[in-house]
């Protein structure tokens, strides 16, 4: 289903079966994105978004097992949920041909008006009428990264919020339109990469994260003690230049990318380190700072037929999934900063 209805879809009842069913077949309960309100006995509510890649399914297993604990019980606090791209989940897919990525259409975004970026806009309007306590929103990564958590502001209830989750903390500005740096602005927001799709330890490691931010009665109020967390800030975007092929086993393609490319993800990358031959002499990616700006020569050289990085840094978000790196990055770029 590419064609989204306009009117965003907005129920007081989970729909019968939710609790067992298959992310493959969460599209027959819900086939379009949907806001479900569940009450609490606090009132002050925790906002879930799951799915917006159809791809990334750890965030409604992980849910769907918090439903499962208070199933015949009162939650402990009000929980509005969106479930987001179940077309997309029904085939495995980050999103289907011709949708707009359901994280890059909330308010702030840089895109064209489409039916995905009207019902995000829907959706923050309605979650305002609420009283806010967090919005958290759950992601796996395609390639081989460990659990962290995103912020886009570096205020403390936003760092105590994320190191609740883990002591590995990203703070990023770009891209626009994701739904963490929507609802930034009205609570403290996280986006928890959680690994990669089919394995318990992230469905395990995000339950119990909504779980504690159900009981929580506020989030500390104190600082975050810099030997508790490891932030980085995220400074380029790269992705694959326009008109340029790219592969990991066609050596004739205008970008041959190393098969050991996701090794790289956390780990320091030193100055002249090589992400795979060019046989153009033009620089076969782009890198945009936060500002959208192009710093592809900052960060990247081609010497002697190889892409070069050109300064120390840190990758995130490298993959071997061809389809993923097309539709959204090659990777993230990112430099550690100190509290």
């Amino acid at each position: 289903m590419n064609n989204i209805d306009n009117t965003l879809q907005q129920f007081t009842d989970l729909p019968a079966g939710l609790l067992d069913v298959s992310v493959e077949n969460l599209h027959r309960l819900i086939p379009q994105p949907a806001l479900f309100h569940v009450p609490g006995r606090r009132s002050n509510t925790l906002f879930v978004s799951v799915l917006l890649h159809g791809n990334e399914p750890t965030g409604f297993l992980a849910l769907q097992r918090l439903l499962q604990k208070y199933h015949q019980q009162t939650l402990p606090r009000a929980l509005s949920i969106f479930f987001g791209n179940t077309q997309a989940a029904r085939l495995n897919q980050r999103r289907l041909d011709g949708q707009s990525d359901f994280n890059r259409v909330w308010p702030g975004t840089a895109l064209a008006d489409s039916p995905e970026r009207r019902w995000a806009e829907q959706i923050v309007a309605a979650m305002r009428q609420r009283e806010l306590f967090a919005s958290i929103d759950v992601h796996n990564n395609t390639g081989l990264n460990p659990h962290y958590a995103c912020v886009n502001k570096l205020d403390n209830d936003f760092l105590q919020l994320g190191a609740l989750f883990g002591r590995l903390l990203v703070h990023f500005t770009h891209p626009k339109g994701t739904q963490s740096a929507a609802f930034s602005e009205y609570c403290p927001a996280v986006t928890l990469e959680c690994g990669r799709p089919g394995q318990e330890y992230g469905t395990e490691h995000a339950f119990e994260f909504l779980d504690s931010c159900l009981h929580l009665t506020e989030i500390p109020p104190h600082p975050v003690a810099k030997q508790d967390v490891d932030i980085y800030h995220t400074v380029a975007q790269v992705t694959i230049a326009e008109n340029t092929t790219f592969s990991f086993s066609d050596e004739t393609a205008d970008l041959y990318l190393s098969p050991d490319l996701e090794r790289m993800n956390f780990t320091d990358v030193s100055t002249g380190t090589a992400l795979g031959k060019t046989n153009h002499a033009r620089l076969p990616v782009l890198a945009k700072n936060e500002q959208g700006n192009d710093v592809t020569s900052r960060f990247f050289s081609n010497d002697a037929q190889q892409l070069v990085i050109t300064r120390p840094a840190m990758p995130s978000m490298l993959t071997l999934d061809e389809r993923v790196i097309r539709q959204d990055c090659l990777c993230y770029l990112m430099e550690r900063l100190e509290l």
